[in-house]
């Protein structure tokens, strides 16, 4: 199936929340065998881009279930982006695998949707799910912390006293159309109700990382941090010398696909 084939498939939709909370969640879910991939995009991206449709496309061609979908305020979802958090985005995300998923499913995140899978998983577990169970992990670039370790962190003096005063700052973005996109204070307080790197995670299944060491978002050593963290067994880390944030150069979504077969 061509990508614009597997782009123009249309979703389905489910809502969560009530009242002024409620929003629709856009998902496009292929039937096919296990393991099935269940795709996690990252912050202000959706399930239409270039990794996402790549993998659908393989999914297709080999018979594989395939679930993507968009958190709120995301691409096809309801939902406005400003009212975002990661505890938010984790109830949907695990509120589309316990809807669309079972059997053995490989989850594959991209930057924040890497941090998510994370969550997922260790939510898999703690809920002990019976319809859809881990069968592995592929984490692209993750960004597990971020709001914590890659933005409030790193942020001026100034920046932050913004964000504490104004509730928000506008951040230039160099994706997309460049619009800048705001940065909440409750993104950034929420976010330390989620945050994994400071002990150990244990997912239980095999995990693969794949980092650019070019990554101006994502610096490599916060794939190694995580790897830290993560069990030794099973885990592997791959650095790609000349890859940058998005790591979706046809070489780059080859390795992703490598990673996901080996799997399973």
């Amino acid at each position: 199936m061509s990508q614009t084939a597997a782009a123009e498939q249309e979703p389905a939709f489910i809502c969560l929340g009530e009242g002024a909370d409620r929003r629709r969640i856009a998902v496009r879910a292929r039937a096919g065998t296990g393991p099935g991939l269940v795709w996690l995009g990252g912050f202000k991206s959706d399930m239409k881009g270039t990794k996402a449709i790549a993998l659908d496309d393989w999914a297709a061609a080999h018979g594989r279930a395939c679930v993507r979908y968009d958190y709120s305020g995301h691409g096809e979802s309801g939902g406005a982006f400003v009212d975002g958090t990661i505890g938010r985005w984790l109830d949907e995300s695990v509120a589309v695998f316990e809807q669309f998923c079972r059997g053995p499913q490989i989850l594959i995140g991209s930057s924040m949707g890497g941090w998510m899978a994370l969550l997922v998983a260790r939510e898999i577990g703690r809920r002990a799910m019976t319809k859809g169970k881990l069968a592995g992990l592929v984490l692209i670039a993750p960004a597990p912390d971020f709001t914590e370790e890659l933005m409030w962190k790193g942020f001026t003096p100034e920046i932050r006293a913004e964000i504490e005063s104004k509730g928000m700052w506008l951040r230039p973005s160099e994706y997309g159309d460049g619009t800048p996109y705001p940065i909440t204070r409750n993104l950034i307080e929420e976010g330390r109700n989620h945050l994994l790197l400071g002990s150990k995670i244990d997912v239980g299944c095999p995990v693969r990382i794949l980092q650019g060491a070019q990554d101006p978002d994502v610096p490599w050593k916060h794939a190694f941090a995580l790897a830290h963290r993560l069990p030794a067994e099973d885990v592997v880390l791959t650095m790609i010398q000349d890859g940058d944030h998005r790591l979706s150069r046809p070489q780059d979504i080859a390795r992703i696909i490598a990673a996901v077969a080996e799997i399973g």
